[in-house]
């Protein structure tokens, strides 16, 4: 019993020590903090629209027929776009894009209704300001709905010596009804934030471990990440104690994050509470013995923001989120699934923004719990080098 009191005592000493360090340390804070408070406050807000309308763009129309006006007319009458300035010349047109008068331009080709005639395919451009990717998807959206319209109607012309009904089956054997589940409004920030939200807890706790573990290093002379204290001569208690102290501040920040962050901001959440938390945990214990593993190899301060800060872009796109999952390549879908955000997000999506119960993200479920033994024994080994190490200096 007196040796499981003195290792209990000892996790309790590593977990205590490691929250002071993590309180003592500015810079820990504003990753452990001030990024998950006010980034996904931040990013949100800058996709809170979900769509916009109205949006303005040039029209250079060099054929000036017919056809090519009705065009025009069909895109000026959707909701997403306004055509507000008509151009002659390139030049011109972007001189409004650079004055931020209009976001996009649209031009017809002189051979627009000319090959239109002679039966072959026409096309038109769009030159998109891609400053913010709710304009591309408005401009582009449109420009796609009345393409295919026209498309139709013009198949269905062509069509000679078949009734009405006959033609209209011919152009358009199968009419589709498009239903935007989950999220109806076809919003990015639905869309985009859920996943968002599960990257920045992973990257917040790569970056302040990281900084933690770079700041033990520099702060004594032996460089050394364990301190020579008789609480820290054991590797589990040392593991355990220092990854309880991430856990108890994370629970409170994945709390504000996945249910505070979504209520200001009206975002959808239709999973239940207990099927969050049941998933989160293991995502979380993943995540930190992750960070603990990798900030074993940080040798300063400064380290994790050289080699954690780029990566987040690319650990979103293999997420299967703002890229599709089945066109992500192989090495790059061996990599993600190394990564607990991967299966986080796709999990946490699942659940959050499609109401999917534990049983049916059984796969990413298992996936973190087999990332979280195998971080933990990783960390735990290198814990043990060091510990060892330490050992070995001391006489």
């Amino acid at each position: 019993m007196s040796k499981i009191a003195g290792r209990l005592e000892s996790i309790y000493y590593v977990t205590a020590d490691e929250i002071r360090n993590v309180f003592r340390d500015t810079g820990v804070m504003i990753f452990f903090f001030v990024v998950p408070l006010a980034y996904p406050l931040l990013y949100t807000f800058i996709y809170n629209n979900e769509t916009v309308r109205e949006v303005p763009v040039v029209l250079i129309d060099n054929a000036s027929t017919p056809q090519s006006r009705d065009f025009a007319r069909r895109v000026d009458g959707t909701p997403d776009v306004r055509i507000a300035y008509r151009a002659t010349d390139m030049d011109h047109a972007r001189e409004l894009l650079a004055r931020k008068e209009a976001y996009g331009i649209i031009y017809i080709p002189s051979d627009f209704s000319r090959n239109i005639g002679l039966g072959g395919q026409s096309h038109v451009s769009l030159y998109c300001d891609m400053s913010s990717l709710l304009f591309y998807k408005a401009m582009l959206v449109a420009l796609t709905d009345v393409s295919l319209e026209m498309g139709a109607e013009i198949e269905q012309h062509n069509l000679h010596g078949l009734t009405e009904h006959q033609q209209e089956t011919a152009s358009m054997p199968i009419e589709n009804e498009w239903v935007a589940l989950f999220n109806p409004q076809s919003g990015f920030a639905s869309f985009l934030i859920p996943a968002i939200l599960i990257i920045i807890i992973q990257q917040t706790l790569l970056l302040g471990v990281g900084m933690l573990a770079g700041t033990a290093r520099q702060n004594n002379a032996l460089h050394r990440l364990v301190p020579k204290l008789p609480h820290y001569n054991g590797t589990f208690r040392v593991v355990l104690g220092k990854g309880l102290a991430y856990f108890i501040i994370y629970v409170v920040v994945t709390m504000y994050m996945v249910e505070a962050v979504p209520s200001i901001f009206s975002i959808p959440k239709i999973g239940l509470a207990w099927t969050k938390v049941l998933f989160l945990l293991p995502f979380l214990t993943a995540s930190i013995f992750f960070a603990m593993f990798l900030s074993t190899v940080m040798k300063g301060r400064e380290s994790p923001m050289l080699v954690f800060v780029f990566t987040s872009v690319p650990i979103l796109f293999i997420s299967g989120v703002s890229w599709p999952e089945a066109a992500v390549p192989d090495f790059w879908k061996w990599i993600g699934w190394v990564i607990p955000s991967t299966h986080g997000v796709q999990g946490f999506i699942k659940i959050n923004t499609m109401g999917a119960s534990i049983y049916e993200v059984t796969r990413e479920y298992i996936a973190l719990w087999v990332l979280t033994g195998i971080y933990m024994t990783l960390t735990c080994m290198a814990y043990r080098r060091i510990i060892r190490k330490n050992r070995l200096q001391s006489t």
